[in-house]
C-alpha cells in the first residue's frame, strides 16, 4: 500500500500547475496567430449566359370598325351579313389616347429590359468576343 506524503503532495502539486501553465500556454498561443484568406485573391471565370435572343411577338391581326352615331346601323347590317356577332366594345378618344399611352409604356418598359439584358450578356460574355 502506498502511502501519500507531503513530499508526495507537492510533487504532484507542482506537476499540475505545470500542466496548467502549458495548457494555458497552448491556448494563447493558438489564438495569436490568424492565417491569411486567399478567397479574395483567385478570380473566377465568368461563365456565359447562354441566353438566346427572344423571339418577336407574333400579333394577330385585328380590324378596327370605326362605329359613330351615323354609321352604327350600317356596320351592325354589314357585320350580320359576314356572319359576325355585332358586339361593341367601346371607347371615347380620352380612353382611346389612354390605350395608345398605355402601350407605349408597355413598349419603352420592354426596351429597358433589353438593354439590360444586353448589359449582362456584355459583362458575362464581352471579353470572350474581344479575343
Amino acid at each position: 500500500m502506498y502511502l501519500m506524503t507531503n513530499e508526495n503532495f507537492r510533487h504532484v502539486g507542482r506537476g499540475v500547475i505545470v500542466l496548467v501553465i502549458l495548457l494555458i500556454g497552448f491556448l494563447l498561443s493558438g489564438c495569436s496567430s490568424v492565417k491569411q484568406l486567399d478567397i479574395f485573391k483567385t478570380e473566377v471565370e465568368r461563365a456565359p449566359l447562354n441566353l438566346s435572343e427572344p423571339e418577336a411577338a407574333k400579333m394577330e391581326k385585328i380590324q378596327w370598325v370605326i362605329i359613330t352615331s351615323e354609321n352604327a346601323e350600317e356596320v351592325f347590317a354589314k357585320l350580320k351579313e359576314q356572319g359576325k356577332d355585332p358586339v361593341l366594345f367601346g371607347l371615347s378618344d380620352e380612353d382611346y389616347e389612354l390605350l395608345s399611352k398605355n402601350f407605349n409604356q408597355i413598349r419603352a418598359y420592354m426596351i429597358k429590359q433589353r438593354q439590360i439584358i444586353d448589359q449582362y450578356k456584355e459583362y458575362y460574355e464581352g471579353d470572350k468576343k474581344a479575343e
